[in-house]
């Protein structure tokens, strides 16, 4: 194959240049939004080999205990703000006022001791909301169980 020098032929190769930075900038932006997409303080969740999803209700407001005891709330009037025991009802009960009807996920670090997540679930049932729920990752150890037993439901909250 020879090329004619002369000629003024139309060249068809595709410049892939700003391709490659259009993708190298949308990476980038995923990879900086990603991290605030997830609300509320972030823990390590316990796993559940049943999980369910929450229904309806909009997005919850999520308290979360993280592995050093402390409680945070995350909602529509407060934004991972630190509560002490006294405060978590009547800053749940600010919450509600503020969004009727959203329901409540309990995010809670696999390492908190279960007395510290039973005083924390009982302030929360003081607030006398139905649907509390506790947030679990589901795990996929599948040891030696029944295959009947996987298809029942996943247990929801109060």
């Amino acid at each position: 194959m020879s090329m004619d020098v002369g000629s003024k032929s139309v060249r068809s190769d595709i410049n892939v240049t700003p391709l490659v930075d259009v993708v190298l900038v949308l990476l980038i932006i995923f990879m900086v939004i990603t991290p605030m997409l997830q609300r509320g303080k972030p823990v390590t969740l316990p796993e559940a080999k049943h999980v369910s999803s929450l229904g309806k209700g909009g997005d919850p407001i999520l308290v979360s205990v993280t592995a050093d005891g402390r409680v945070w709330l995350d909602g529509e009037v407060h934004t991972k703000q630190e509560l002490k025991d006294d405060q978590i009802a009547q800053e749940i009960n600010l919450e509600i006022m503020a969004k009727p009807g959203v329901p409540i996920m309990v995010k809670v670090d696999r390492d908190v001791k279960y007395k510290r997540v039973r005083q924390v679930v009982l302030e929360v049932s003081k607030t006398h909301v139905m649907g509390v729920s506790l947030a679990a990752s589901k795990s996929d150890d599948k040891s030696g169980e029944d295959k009947a037993s996987d298809d029942k439901p996943a247990a929801e909250g109060k």
